[in-house]
C-alpha cells in the first residue's frame, strides 16, 4: 500500500470520528421527548397516583428561591386572574412587555420536566417562574386528603383557591417532599394550581393526592377545562 493510500485511509478515519463525535454531541443536546400534547379528553393518574396532565405557562423572569422571595413573587399581580384562571391550550397572557402562551401537556414520567418544556419553547430555564394548572374530577367528596409534591427548585401550591403547601430553597424534585395538611376534595371538579421557581440548572415538579390512609388516590380523572355549574 503506497503512502497516498495510507494518508487517504487515515483522513477517512479522522472524518468518521469527527462525524460520530458531532452526532453524539447533537444527541446529547437534544432532550428526550417526555412531554406531549393531550389526545384524550380525560386522563387517569399514573399507577402511583401522579398527576401527568397540566397546563403550563411559558416562564416568567424571576429571582430568588427563599421563602420570602418566592412568596413576594407569587403575590405580585403578574397577569389577570392568575389565581382563578383555568386557561385553554394556546391562550396568551401579557406579563410586562412579554406575551406568554399556555401549553397543555401530558408527561410520560411521574414528573413534568420544565427544563425540557422551556428549551422546546426556546425560553430561559434559569431565574424563572412557571405557573401550572390542572383540574381533578372526583367521583365523590373525599375528606382528609393531602397534596404531596416535589419540585426543583421552590414551589407554592393551591387547591380550590387556598394555599396548601410551599417548599423553598435550591432543592431537587423529590417525591412527596412536601405534604399539605388534610383537606377535602369536592365531588366534581377541583383546581390545583402551582408556581415553580427555578434558580439555575434542571427544573421539574411532581404531584399526587394521598387519601386518609396516605395511599395514592387513583380513582379520579384529570382534565384541563373547567366545567361551569349551571345557575
Amino acid at each position: 500500500m503506497n503512502t497516498h493510500s495510507i494518508r487517504k485511509i487515515a483522513l477517512i478515519a479522522v472524518m468518521t470520528t469527527l462525524t460520530l463525535t458531532a452526532a453524539a454531541s447533537l444527541i446529547a443536546q437534544t432532550p428526550p421527548v417526555t412531554l406531549t400534547k393531550p389526545v384524550t379528553p380525560t386522563k387517569a393518574p399514573s399507577v402511583d397516583g401522579f398527576i401527568q396532565r397540566w397546563l403550563v405557562l411559558e416562564p416568567i423572569a424571576a429571582t430568588g428561591v427563599t421563602d420570602n422571595a418566592v412568596q413576594a413573587l407569587v403575590k405580585k399581580d403578574l397577569f389577570p386572574n392568575q389565581f382563578t384562571v383555568v386557561p385553554k391550550d394556546g391562550d396568551k397572557v401579557s406579563v410586562g412587555n412579554n406575551e406568554l402562551t399556555w401549553h397543555a401537556l401530558d408527561t410520560i414520567n411521574y414528573n413534568v420536566n420544565l427544563f425540557h418544556f422551556a428549551r422546546a419553547q426556546k425560553k430561559k430555564t434559569s431565574d424563572v417562574l412557571f405557573w401550572a394548572v390542572t383540574v381533578i374530577n372526583s367521583p365523590r367528596e373525599m375528606k382528609d386528603v393531602r397534596l404531596a409534591i416535589g419540585s426543583n427548585a421552590a414551589s407554592v401550591w393551591w387547591v380550590n383557591g387556598k394555599e396548601v403547601i410551599g417548599i423553598y430553597g435550591d432543592r431537587q424534585a423529590v417525591i412527596d417532599d412536601g405534604v399539605s395538611k388534610r383537606l377535602t376534595l369536592n365531588q366534581g371538579q377541583n383546581i390545583i394550581r402551582a408556581a415553580i421557581v427555578n434558580g439555575g440548572g434542571a427544573t421539574d415538579f411532581c404531584a399526587r393526592l394521598l387519601d386518609a390512609n396516605d395511599k395514592p388516590i387513583k380513582d379520579v380523572t384529570i382534565t384541563l377545562s373547567e366545567t361551569k355549574t349551571p345557575k
